[in-house]
């Protein structure tokens, strides 16, 4: 054996290959490793003396993790001849003269996945830990060592679909409703159960039978194989809005393989993949997939040798949706929190928010009762401060508004611990300023959520002038610890993502003053890969929200910054968007937004002059404005890389993954062409001036990243 798979015998004519990378966290497949199986199975090949093969992973928890990215994405004809070389292996091992059990005992991920699929059995730890999936489509690749085959032909046509299209994968529970394990029992008797397995495939014969059967058409008739795919074409379709051709690329190598022999599907598979695998699609998803791991492994400054404090009790000053959102967090996580706000009824209500997170999450099968009841063991309420006297950090989620968060940070110090950690979770107040309140500003930081912090993934770890390097490596670990991706910014009017997100809101505001109908201008944003338009988007966030954060932007930005008046008026009739039943659009009694002529006529009131504009010219300018002040970003160092801007908006606010962020956009459409496009728009004003560094890239033919997305 090498470096990577051990062979050991076991009683009974038995043998158990464990495959355990040293060094790694996790298993996955190199070129080193598949060179590896490769010898293992010509060498179980010709073994007379075994009646069975077990194998499973040395890495507690996790099984494999799939292939080597940073090996698939070098090269397209390296990466197709390694799914030539993976298609033979788990053949191979699918060929062995005995029966084989794997036994999955932790995440079992892509081609881990199929890996196992070529085993006669699998087994499963029942647990937690037991995931198993196919997720290639998620990083724009489709399975492409065997699993749009060989799954269909394991679970049955439906199950499979599912899985592959939308890259989720299954706990231990459902991978036995769908047959895709035997069983999943307690990890002490999975050897036991594994050996009972291959006695009885021999006591039987039926370990021969289900090979011949997994070689063979699946046998769909043509009634049953016209409504699956003609169902989950529709769904696949209506899920991807056509934006990312992996999940409708898998499945038609599902179609066009599984009613022939299994060696004519592989060879269509490998086709299919080959007709994704280049794509600049995938090599955005593919660079996000890095991003977000290079993220997971830094601390959050360039110095490695600065420890974080250890964070394990911590304060939340606002019991409202953000300050119970954050509370909740910590405490789901193991970290014990305490919410303090004015008066018994928001105390309350902050509790009553608390559980619902979790109890939303229970009613869709995420989380359980127990879940609930840990979480509130570590939860308390007060609305005394002087609980925060306990804390090794504090952070302030109280109304947007710097002269309150003032007074209130200057009133905490008094009973916080001199040792602790401050944080405010303010999203556009400059956090230099706010650190002038405490009296020691190397212990104050932004800690930025989004909302809802349950669901919304990015934290913006934001430094102060005075803000020292503990103080950011041990907000980033905590965040880290609750389960968040954060992402360290300079202080500057807006951080990082609103700073780049609302010129983009502002410009939607002036074609609508330029008379581009409202919907238009959502369809437009919509169609190019946002979750929702601009107009939509300050309807759900609330319009008086938008109209403090421009404000701010405004007035730090004023060069290039445009006066968008018709906010304040909406704010002074009351329209607020969804949470006053009125905005842009009114609400119906199902909550879903509806034209309303009242601020049809106020728009009209304000269109001067009316362009005659294309659906390109206007997703330009929407889209031009977020990409410049990216740039202008990068240029001011306001993050610390080009992946952490585009991880933020992606992360922030669902800038399209496919497309890889504002900076990766540019790369791909050409600095020239991004430069041509905004001196179209110049005489709009300097918030379509060419920055710096992106003519210098368009003269020198440079990008923002380097050409490989590692």
């Amino acid at each position: 054996m090498g470096h990577h798979l051990k062979l050991e015998p076991l009683t009974g004519g038995l043998a158990i290959l464990t495959f355990d990378t040293p060094g790694q966290k996790v298993n996955t497949f190199s070129a080193a490793v598949l060179q590896e199986f490769t010898e293992v199975a010509a060498e179980l090949a010709k073994r007379t003396d075994l009646r069975g093969l077990l194998f499973t992973s040395g890495k507690a928890g996790q099984f494999i993790a799939g292939a080597d990215l940073t090996e698939v994405s070098a090269s397209p004809e390296g990466t197709m001849e390694t799914i030539g070389r993976g298609h033979q292996l788990f053949t191979a091992f699918s060929q062995l003269p005995f029966p084989t059990v794997a036994l999955i005992n932790g995440a079992c991920m892509g081609g881990g996945t199929e890996l196992v699929l070529a085993f006669d059995y699998r087994l499963a730890v029942d647990g937690p830990q037991t995931k198993i999936g196919l997720p290639e489509v998620k990083i724009g690749l489709i399975p492409g060592w065997g699993g749009t085959q060989r799954l269909p032909r394991v679970v049955g046509i439906d199950a499979a679909i599912e899985m592959i299209t939308s890259g989720e994968p299954v706990d231990a529970r459902k991978a036995i409703d769908i047959g895709l394990i035997y069983d999943a029992v307690p990890v002490e008797k999975l050897i036991a159960e594994a050996t009972y397995l291959i006695d009885e495939a021999h006591r039987t014969g039926e370990w021969t039978a289900l090979r011949q059967r997994r070689n063979q058409p699946l046998g769909l008739s043509e009634d049953q194989f016209n409504f699956a795919f003609g169902v989950a074409e529709g769904a696949v379709k209506g899920k991807t809005r056509g934006q990312y051709p992996a999940p409708l690329v898998a499945l038609k190598a599902i179609r066009d393989g599984i009613n022939r022999p299994l060696e004519e599907g592989l060879v269509i598979e490998q086709a299919a993949f080959r007709e994704v695998g280049s794509t600049t699609i995938a090599a955005n998803l593919i660079a996000q997939f890095f991003n977000n791991t290079r993220l997971a492994r830094e601390s959050g400054v360039d110095d490695r040798t600065v420890q974080p404090r250890s964070i394990q009790n911590v304060g939340v000053l606002g019991a409202g949706l953000m300050g119970a959102g954050i509370a909740t967090a910590c405490a789901r996580r193991g970290v014990r929190a305490t919410m303090v706000d004015v008066d018994a009824a928001r105390v309350e209500l902050g509790m009553k928010n608390a559980r619902r997170v979790v109890e939303d999450r229970i009613a869709i099968h995420r989380a359980t009762s127990s879940d609930l009841a840990d979480m509130l063991s570590r939860l308390t309420a007060t609305t005394s401060r002087q609980s925060f006297s306990e804390c090794d950090l504090v952070v302030e989620a109280v109304t947007e508004n710097e002269k309150l968060k003032t007074q209130i940070i200057e009133e905490c110090a008094k009973v916080v611990r001199p040792d602790a950690l401050f944080a405010s979770n303010t999203s556009t107040i400059s956090i230099t300023r706010l650190a002038k309140a405490w009296p020691q500003p190397e212990s104050f930081a932004g800690l930025h959520f989004f909302s809802p912090v349950d669901r919304m993934q990015l934290v913006e770890v934001v430094r102060g002038e005075k803000t020292s390097d503990e103080a950011v490596v041990s907000l980033v670990a905590l965040a880290k610890k609750i389960g968040k991706t954060p992402i360290v910014v300079r202080d500057c009017p807006g951080f990082l993502v609103n700073r780049i997100l609302m010129p983009y809101m502002a410009e939607a505001l002036v074609l609508l003053e330029e008379g581009v109908d409202m919907d238009r201008i959502d369809k437009i944003a919509t169609k190019w890969g946002m979750p929702v338009g601009p107009i939509t988007l300050y309807d759900m966030v609330g319009i008086d929200t938008g109209l403090y954060a421009g404000q701010v932007l405004q007035a730090g930005y004023a060069d290039r910054a445009v006066a968008t008046p018709i906010l304040a008026q909406l704010v002074e009739l009351g329209r607020l968007g969804k949470k006053s039943g009125k905005g842009f659009r009114g609400v119906d009694k199902k909550g879903k937004f509806v034209a309303d002529p009242e601020v049809q006529q106020l728009i009209a009131h304000r269109v001067t002059k009316k362009s005659e504009l294309s659906d390109d010219d206007v997703a330009d300018r929407l889209f031009l404005c977020m990409a410049l002040e990216a740039i202008r970003a990068l240029s001011d160092k306001i993050a610390r890389q080009p992946g952490d801007i585009d991880m933020a908006m992606i992360l922030g606010v669902n800038f399209p993954a496919f497309r890889g962020g504002p900076l990766r956009w540019c790369d791909t459409e050409g600095a020239a062409k991004i430069a041509e496009r905004s001196k179209k728009w110049e005489s709009l004003g300097h918030r379509f001036d060419v920055p710096a560094a992106l003519a210098e890239a368009a003269k020198n033919g440079t990008h923002f990243y380097p050409k490989s997305p590692k």
